[in-house]
């Protein structure tokens, strides 16, 4: 019995030592240079990694057999080989120039590259495809550093928001190929108006902190650049169908021709997303398409890009007041007065369920927006050393939203009283639309340069928005007759220009050290006329201009350790709304100045990998709510001399075995406001209450936040993940009151994912995932507006809770 033990003992103890065995290799080009960011994998087997900066890889616990190396790289030919394993293996792989390019037809010039000195996430391709694509792209992105979303409708689909390093999504920029999506008067970004298109994007940037020079808005704290997906060199057909709770459904159908002659190729995508959503009567209907063509030859690429998005979705918008999430009776009746409900509103306060209550119940109380994107690119390659893109872009977007108002002044609406018999009506119910339509069009271009210790790009573009906001009264209770169909009250336009030049370079000092310095110039006039919908004139012109210096040191002593510096200043103006709400009595808001310092360092082995990121960004007059009114008293956005945001943010990954793996980040902060002001409206007196607060904590800013995925492949093709999030207590508004502040909360999903790969299908698989697996009760967002009446303080509030333990299954199949 002895003898057998110890016979098996020493086959699992054979059996595991066969599993440490490691392959060492270099990929150069034909000229015996180092490629850094070569992909190689080993089939079968979930065996894969990425060349350094000197070319060099590493892939341990490779079992003892026979494998076919692939390596890919941009610009070069696939390179595939049969290989034997068995204890050390050592590989030396050449790669070929391609002759027709095949992947990342378009290449982004505002990317940071692996010898960029930025805090950066790339987010690829084949983790995208692991993650659950039926909710929006923020919640694709919350799993990378500083990250915090929050769900209008509580599950995900519709309108979603994100904030990174507690900068919101108006200070983000965004780019898909490098053409802006922020919204030029708001600087918004609103994913619901582009649903599904996590399909037709091949990989994702996130810089955090002001990056490297980009088109658009401004990166007031980070960017975000998509990339659309690659042209497949075969041809495919794909279907991707998910279910899950709150009667969501997605429904994706795209193919492509692959390479026709080696020279064209063809994409297309339709996609439809269906959820009844977590709060009441939160549904959404989106629906989408994709459209690509491509032509190439040896030196040239030309791309054309068509994708539209169509929203409908019920407003959820207005969240629930902390009275009816603990149900306190006395507490509802007076939110119910405060806000001016009527009779109905006041019996759905009651009766419906405090986590999923909606003000809303007007059948048509609805968010309608269509959005078109019609981009077209071309792509010179002169030689190896010098290549040139240029591209024009223009957005078309109409929509509005419906909105049913009890007990409205008529004369608001700019219609007379009606007169019946003795009685004058000066009130009546209507229901209002009010309209956006735009058009967002200019051009981006960039010349690149690359010579063996320098690589350096001159960019820029100019873009033009020009957009109608106007609203009309589509019915009126009492008041049919005055109105004319399609009644307009207000009506105002804007107009904004935007241009930026930059240039960038990359410098090797030596082997070990490289230099960066990026500069841009961006300068933008803005004119707004007409009325508000509050009859106010906005008629104002305001004229910008930025100098934004970038400069940086990269550090690589050895192919394990990596350290890098960076210092840039970026500059903002006020949005739309910033300007138009401001009170002509008081100072005109400015621009707002932020200074950003990055310091970081990685350290790697075969095992493991640990990156470390110390920033600072200092504002000067950033702009933020204080409280304070303008004269028809709505909240404004005034300057604040001094802030910041200062923190450290550690990423970690560790694969010990072949089934096993941890990916994790943490970010630790303090985000604080000098010297704060605050402004509470006064009800008894018809003034305000000013207190000076001194140092204040930024809202939705929390101190911690952290991300754990665990993933586990027990066997062939199936993986399991299990994925933590923790977000601490932040702040609603800028006064640090204690009473004000939203809980700290943990939540785990589960995912599981199971691909095979047969004769008649390239790729199928399955995947569950199961969210808020402890069902925990937790808030993302909230807004509040304090006031004094009766000599005590009281609020308006609302806030939106998340959706409990949830779930969505999806089938893929490509063919």
């Amino acid at each position: 019995m002895k003898s057998a033990i110890i016979t098996v003992v020493l086959a699992v103890v054979m059996n595991f030592a066969s599993a440490q065995n490691l392959i060492n290799g270099v990929v150069t080009n034909e000229d015996k240079e180092p490629l850094s960011g070569a992909t190689i994998k080993l089939i079968p087997g979930a065996y894969e990694t990425i060349s350094n900066g000197g070319g060099k890889f590493v892939i341990n616990n490779v079992k003892n057999g026979q494998y076919r190396i692939l390596v890919t790289h941009l610009g070069y030919e696939p390179y595939s080989e049969k290989i034997e394993v068995s204890d050390k293996t050592n590989l030396q792989i050449t790669m070929t120039k391609s002759v027709i390019q095949t992947r990342e037809i378009i290449v982004s010039s505002t990317r940071a590259t692996e010898k960029t000195p930025t805090s950066h996430t790339t987010i690829e391709q084949e983790v995208i495809e692991k993650r659950e694509a039926v909710k929006d792209i923020p919640y694709l992105l919350q799993l990378t550093p500083s990250v915090v979303t929050t769900s209008d409708a509580g599950a995900g689909v519709g309108y979603t928001n994100f904030r990174i390093r507690g900068t919101d999504l108006n200070r983000i920029n965004i780019t898909v190929n490098d053409i802006p999506l922020n919204d030029a008067e708001s600087h918004g970004v609103w994913f619901v108006n582009m649903p599904d298109f996590v399909e037709s994007t091949n990989s994702i940037q996130v810089q955090r902190g002001v990056g490297t020079s980009t088109n658009g808005a401004a990166a007031f704290g980070a960017s975000i650049n998509l990339q659309t997906n690659d042209i497949s060199i075969e041809p495919y057909a794909e279907v991707n169908n998910a279910a899950g709770s709150f009667n969501t459904m997605k429904n994706t159908v795209q193919a492509g021709t692959g390479l026709i002659e080696g020279r064209y190729s063809f994409d297309a995508r339709l996609s439809r997303i269906k959820s009844d959503g977590f709060i009441d009567r939160a549904t959404s209907d989106l629906k989408s398409f994709f459209v690509s063509g491509t032509y190439r030859s040896e030196k040239d690429v030309l791309r054309i890009n068509v994708f539209s998005g169509k929203e409908k979705t019920y407003q959820s918008w207005e969240g629930i007041p902390l009275a009816k999430l603990n149900q306190d009776s006395a507490a509802m009746m007076q939110f119910a007065y405060n806000m001016g409900y009527a009779q109905e509103e006041i019996e759905n306060l009651f009766e419906s369920d405090p986590r999923t209550y909606n003000r809303y119940m007007y059948d048509n109380q609805t968010d309608n927006y269509q959005q078109d994107h019609y981009q077209v690119f071309y792509k010179r390659n002169f030689n190896d050393k010098l290549s040139a893109n240029i591209a024009y872009h223009q957005t078309n977007g109409f929509g509005y939203y419906e909105s049913y108002r009890y007990n409205e002044d008529i004369a608001d609406y700019l219609a007379d009283p009606i007169i019946s018999g003795t009685d004058t009506i000066t009130e009546s119910d209507v229901i209002d639309r009010k309209y956006l339509d735009n058009i967002f069009y200019g051009g981006i271009g960039s010349i690149k340069l690359k010579l063996p210790k320098v690589k350096a790009i001159l960019g820029g573009g100019w873009n033009r928005y020009d957009g109608d906001h106007y609203g009309e009264v589509i019915w009126a209770e009492n008041n049919l007759n005055t109105f004319d169909p399609k009644h307009r009250f207000y009506d105002n336009t804007g107009v904004k220009d935007d241009a930026n030049i930059y240039a960038r370079a990359n410098f090797m000092v030596n082997k070990k050290l490289y230099t960066y310095i990026d500069l841009q110039y961006r300068h933008i006039n803005y004119e707004i006329d007409g009325l508000d919908d509050g009859q106010r004139d906005i008629s104002q012109a305001h004229t910008y201009d930025f100098f934004n210096p970038k400069a940086g040191l990269l550090f690589e002593p050895s192919d394990m350790v990596s350290a890098y510096l960076n210092l840039a200043i970026a500059n903002r103006e006020p949005n739309r709304t910033t300007l138009v709400d401001a009170d002509p009595a008081k100072a005109e808001p400015t621009s707002e100045k932020m200074y950003n310092a990055e310091l970081g360092s990685e350290i790697k082995n075969k095992l493991w990998r640990v990156k470390a990121n110390a920033y600072l960004m200092y504002y000067k007059d950033q702009l933020v709510l204080t409280g304070n009114i303008n004269d028809v008293g709505n909240a404004i956005m005034e300057n604040v001399d001094d802030s910041y945001r200062a923190g450290i943010e550690l990423i970690w990954g560790i694969k010990p075995i072949e089934w096993f793996s941890w990916q994790a980040n943490l970010t630790f902060s303090q985000n604080k406001i000098l010297d704060f002001v605050s402004y509470t409206d006064n009800w008894d007196t018809w003034g305000q209450e000013i207190e000076e607060l001194g140092t204040t904590d930024i809202s939705f800013s929390p101190e911690i936040v952290a991300n754990s995925q665990l993933t586990f492949t027990p066997a062939k093709n199936l993986g399991i993940t299990f994925i933590t999030q923790y977000v601490g207590e932040q702040y609603i508004d800028n006064t640090s009151s204690e009473d004000r502040k939203l809980d700290d909360y943990l939540i785990n999903n589960l995912r599981i994912n199971y691909a095979v790969e047969t004769s008649w299908l390239k790729k199928a698989s399955v995947y569950l995932q199961i969210n808020n697996l402890l069902d925990e009760e937790y808030i993302t967002n909230a807004w509040i507006y304090p006031f004094y009446a009766g000599g005590e303080i009281n609020y308006l509030d609302g806030y939106y809770p998340q959706a409990g333990i949830n779930f969505m299954a999806g089938v893929n199949l490509r063919f």
